[in-house]
C-alpha cells in the first residue's frame, strides 16, 4: 500500500509540473440577484458538534459563500466539524481515497488565525446584511457590543443552549436585532438574531481567500460557562 501511495503522489506531481492542459480555469459567477432579496431561515443543517451539542447552520443555504474553521479565542473548546475539508493537503486526500475518511457536505476549509484548537471557530461567510439565525436551542444570556479602535463592530451574543446549559454558544460580526434582550428565548433555524456586519475596515478576514469577497461571516464559539464568565 505504501509503495501504490508514493507511487500515486509521484505521478500527480509530475503531471502538475509538465502535464498542464492550458485550459483557463474560470473565475467563480458572481452573485446572483436573488442574493439581494430577503434570505429568510435556514434549513435546518448540523455544521459541527460538541458533545451532545449541535450547531445548526446560522444563514441561509442560499447565502452561504464559505464555511472556515480556525483557531477561536482564549478559552473557546475543540469543535467536531461536518462534512469534508476542502483544502486538506495530497497525501491526506490519498489516504481518506484510500481507506475512506470525512465526505459529504458542507465543505469546509482550514483556516489561519486564533490561539485555541483549530477547529474551536466557526465562520459562516455571509455578504453583509444576511439574515442571521440562531445555531442552537436556548436562552440569551448576554449581548455585548463589539468595539474596535473605538469603532462599534455589532454585537457579540451569547447564547445558554437548552440541551447542554454548561457552555455558552458565543455568535458574533451580528447587527442584532432590536427585539431581542437578555432572557430572550431562541430556537435553532427559527429565531432571527440580527444581520451580518461588514467586517472588512476591521480586519483582515481569511475567509476571503475562499470567497469571491471581502470574507464577510458570522463567528461562532463555544465556551464553558464559567470560562466565559471570567473573560
Amino acid at each position: 500500500m505504501l509503495v501504490i501511495v508514493v507511487a500515486i503522489a509521484l505521478v500527480t506531481v509530475l503531471l502538475s509540473a509538465f502535464g498542464g492542459s492550458g485550459r483557463v480555469v474560470q473565475a467563480p459567477p458572481a452573485a446572483s440577484v436573488a442574493r439581494l432579496l430577503p434570505s429568510g431561515p435556514p434549513r435546518p443543517e448540523i455544521v459541527a458538534r460538541l458533545g451532545n451539542l449541535h450547531v445548526q447552520l446560522p444563514v441561509s443555504q442560499t447565502r452561504v459563500t464559505a464555511i472556515g474553521y480556525q483557531g477561536g479565542s482564549d478559552g473557546a473548546l475543540q469543535l467536531s466539524p461536518l462534512g469534508t475539508q476542502a483544502n486538506q493537503g495530497l497525501l491526506r486526500r490519498m489516504v481518506h481515497a484510500i481507506v475512506g475518511g470525512s465526505s459529504g457536505r458542507p465543505r469546509w476549509y482550514q483556516l489561519p488565525g486564533g490561539v485555541g484548537p483549530g477547529t474551536s471557530a466557526i465562520d459562516i461567510g455571509a455578504v453583509p446584511d444576511t439574515d442571521v439565525y440562531s445555531p442552537v436551542d436556548g436562552t440569551i444570556v448576554a449581548i455585548d457590543d463589539v468595539v474596535l479602535n473605538g469603532r462599534n463592530y455589532g454585537s457579540q451574543i451569547d447564547i445558554q443552549p437548552a440541551t447542554v446549559p454548561s457552555v455558552v454558544v458565543s455568535v458574533s460580526h451580528v447587527r442584532v436585532d432590536p427585539s431581542l434582550a437578555v432572557g430572550s428565548p431562541v430556537t435553532s433555524a427559527g429565531s432571527r438574531l440580527g444581520a451580518v456586519v461588514d467586517f472588512s475596515r476591521a480586519e483582515h478576514q481569511a475567509l476571503a481567500r475562499y470567497t469571491n469577497d471581502s470574507g464577510n461571516h458570522v463567528a461562532i464559539e463555544v465556551h464553558t460557562a464559567a470560562t466565559l464568565s471570567l473573560n
